[in-house]
């Protein structure tokens, strides 16, 4: 494969979303391949392209059309072969690709846990009644309303640095924020305090990064399968599993999270209600290669417990 490597005269291009914790994405992805194939970095380019979520900053997701709103720029991009591979944080991934793509590489997962920021105090149940959290997760605010409804949520959407400026400015009393993008940006000092997934379990897939390509580009296959990382994909195939199987996406409270253990997997699932009100949750275990059919047998479980209409918004 020596002479199909990417080089200096012809380098592989990355495409990445321009925000400080998606450069480190794209830099960990690079640096990864660099090790595998002994390249130097210039074998390498970086591509930012800026999506319609990166775009628009003053509406909820909710309203722009969900996850795609990270991804559909980048995907076009690498269509049309101005980038030949992208990087993703997983949990911003819709479950389908589009015709023609590939998900099948994920580099080792971080911590999975959130993470609670806030000024005033060290940790949520410290919270007193009536503090204003600040958060653009759906999941995040069910979750938060679901234990204290006496809470007051508000919209906080940005990337890392904008969300910790917000607080500074005292829109919000406390945000959260994903261990896993902190530690990546060596900020793991802005928690206050981690959030163990027995009290908060995190989203789908949250702490792993993805890498997608073009299904027809053989030598880049190649190249993704020396960085893979088989145990967390085992993980997300059952975790984006379960959130296919209840057509998850931006618009739907859902958290869900696998871990492995001597062979078998053990997959944890919440469904809530938007305004927090009802919630239900549910786990499976079984032999690690039938993660996928964990992943929707416990999505039809939840959906048989919750009832129809239950993702349904609920006007203020």
């Amino acid at each position: 494969m020596k002479h199909d490597l990417p080089s200096p005269a012809s380098p592989l291009k990355i495409g990445t979303r321009g925000s400080p914790l998606a450069l480190a994405q794209a830099h960990e992805t690079r640096d990864r391949l660099m090790r595998s194939f002994d390249l130097p970095e210039d074998a390498f380019e970086i591509v930012v392209i800026t999506t319609t979520g990166d775009k628009v900053q003053d509406r909820p997701l909710k309203e722009l059309g969900g996850k795609g709103l990270f991804t559909k720029e980048i995907e076009e991009d690498m269509l049309s072969g101005a980038i030949d591979i992208a990087v993703h944080s997983m949990k911003d991934m819709p479950v389908e690709q589009p015709d023609g793509l590939v998900l099948d590489c994920y580099l080792p997962r971080e911590d999975v846990r959130d993470a609670f920021v806030s000024p005033h105090v060290d940790r949520l149940d410290e919270l007193m009644a009536g503090a204003v959290v600040g958060t653009s997760s759906l999941r995040r605010r069910a979750q938060l309303l679901h234990r204290r409804p006496d809470l007051k949520v508000v919209e906080f959407r940005g990337n890392v640095q904008t969300r910790l400026k917000k607080l500074e400015l005292g829109i919000a009393d406390c945000t959260f924020l994903a261990m896993a993008g902190l530690n990546r940006l060596g900020q793991q000092d802005v928690a206050r305090s981690a959030i163990s997934p027995d009290e908060m379990l995190p989203a789908v897939a949250q702490g792993a990064i993805g890498i997608e390509r073009r299904s027809e580009d053989i030598r880049v296959a190649a190249m993704l399968e020396a960085i893979h990382d088989t145990e967390t994909g085992q993980r997300l195939a059952a975790e984006r599993a379960f959130l296919a199987a209840l057509d998850g996406s931006c618009e739907t409270p859902i958290a869900g999270l696998a871990t492995l253990h001597q062979g078998h997997l053990h997959l944890r699932g919440e469904i809530l209600r938007p305004d927090g009100s009802e919630a239900h949750f549910g786990e499976e275990r079984g032999p690690v290669e039938d993660g996928p059919e964990i992943g929707r047998a416990l999505a039809e479980r939840l959906k048989a417990l919750a009832g129809a209409g239950f993702f349904d918004w609920i006007s203020e």
